[in-house]
């Protein structure tokens, strides 16, 4: 194979490569000459709220989805400490030699809490997505996905054999045109396709959340699965943290569960450990341990990382209350300082508070300072996001102080004011 040494100043200027590395460099550099590469930096966390690097610097974080701030606490630490007498690892998949005792109480525990029929844990919460979709949409089936959907839906439609409509962000009147459209054409063409609604609950960019009693009244009327993501809601909205169906039915008083025919969520944000997760009706789990290749093929979780999941959800439900009130307390603090400030914070209730920048090399520049400050936040850049719609992408914790949150607005304001002159 032919190889040629690399162009001047680069960072591959070493490596002798041959076409395909060649061409990979190539991308990498443009990546980082529009402000688009990204690069792994370690960390550890010293408490809920703070982590230091390599070099001991002590940093306040607000890049992270640990809502509750639970990955700290004693009672989740100690579970998975006491589940680590049983081994380090699962040792196969759950249809083999991984089916933990962990496992089976955790599900049963995310069943009740979610009033669903059964759940069924994932290794991830990707994985679980792509896992669902890619087992239940079938050739000729149809998938209706909102525009703004997490990366792990658009892989799972994408990589199922049904055809995918992509409806615009939360509009559901385009949604149920789109839905009209394949009636018509399924009646022309005598197919019998089944529809998918898939929407996150909470959406991970914006911080929004979906129209879920519209959603259901179009699936409930045009007999549509409804698949509702979770997993930045859970522990996060609703009065007992419960997420999307609990949020609407405090509102509006209607309880959607039954319209919802499958929640998927993840363990690994308020629920403070790793994993994802399926709630719904005992006839869907089943299948989806037959025909789910994702979990089929998949070594189990270990017993600790699911006895701190457990022990995070038996704290939300024990002290929901306390949790979501500082979580809602933080998350309001947080939002009133930056919008008197008049930064240009997206709008929305949830903990994630995006402020968008714009352009991506001055998102970075901007995070890169906050970092130089002992603060660390997310700078958020295409393809995650539309381009010139770059952001800092702010997430508040029910365990941060209040000194900590009008520290990192006064920091953000201030390189605000100096970034934009």
């Amino acid at each position: 194979m032919n190889k040629e040494k690399n162009s001047p100043n680069s960072k591959y200027d070493d490596i002798m490569n041959p076409l395909l590395e060649n061409k990979l460099k190539e991308e990498l550099e443009e990546l980082e000459r529009n402000g688009l590469l990204r690069t792994v930096d370690d960390l550890r966390f010293i408490s809920s709220t703070k982590a230091i690097d390599n070099d001991g610097k002590e940093f306040l974080v607000f890049g992270t989805n640990n809502y509750l701030g639970l990955t700290h606490h004693p009672k989740v630490m100690e579970a998975s400490e006491d589940a680590s007498k049983y081994g380090t690892g699962s040792t196969g998949s759950r249809l083999t030699t991984g089916a933990s005792f962990e496992a089976r109480e955790l599900e049963n525990n995310i069943s009740e809490f979610k009033n669903t029929e059964s759940t069924l844990i994932f290794n991830t919460g990707y994985m679980t997505n792509l896992g669902v979709i890619y087992a239940l949409a079938q050739e000729n089936d149809v998938i209706f996905s909102d525009q703004l959907n997490h990366a792990s839906i658009i892989d799972g439609t994408r990589i199922s054999k049904a055809s995918v409509r992509i409806y615009k962000h939360k509009d559901t009147s385009d949604l149920e045109n789109l839905i009209k459209k394949e009636i018509e054409s399924n009646n022309e063409s005598n197919n019998k396709s089944n529809f998918f609604i898939v929407s996150d609950g909470v959406f991970s960019m914006d911080g929004d959340i979906a129209p879920l009693p519209e959603l259901a009244k179009i699936a409930d009327e045009y007999n549509c699965t409804l698949i509702i993501d979770e997993a930045h809601a859970t522990g996060v909205i609703g009065k007992n943290g419960k997420g999307t169906v609990e949020y609407y039915k405090d509102k509006t008083g209607i309880d959607l569960n039954e319209s919802v025919d499958l929640q998927i969520g993840t363990l690994s944000k308020a629920l403070a450990s790793e994993g994802g997760y399926v709630s719904g009706k005992q006839v869907y789990i089943d299948y989806l341990i037959n025909k789910s290749r994702p979990f089929i093929f998949s070594t189990a979780l270990s017993p600790s990382t699911i006895a701190s999941a457990n022990a995070a959800l038996s704290l939300l439900k024990e002290n929901s209350e306390e949790y979501l009130s500082n979580l809602n307390e933080n998350t309001r603090l947080m939002r009133n300082l930056l919008n008197d400030a008049g930064l240009n914070v997206v709008e929305g209730e949830t903990p994630i508070i995006p402020i968008i920048i714009g352009p991506a090399d001055l998102a970075n520049r901007f995070s890169k300072k906050l970092e130089k400050e002992g603060i660390l936040v997310s700078s958020i850049r295409p393809p995650s996001v539309p381009k010139d719609m770059s952001r800092l992408r702010l997430t508040v914790m029910a365990t941060h102080t209040r000194e900590e949150i009008e520290y990192t607005a006064q920091k953000i304001i201030e390189l605000w004011d100096v970034l934009n002159r």
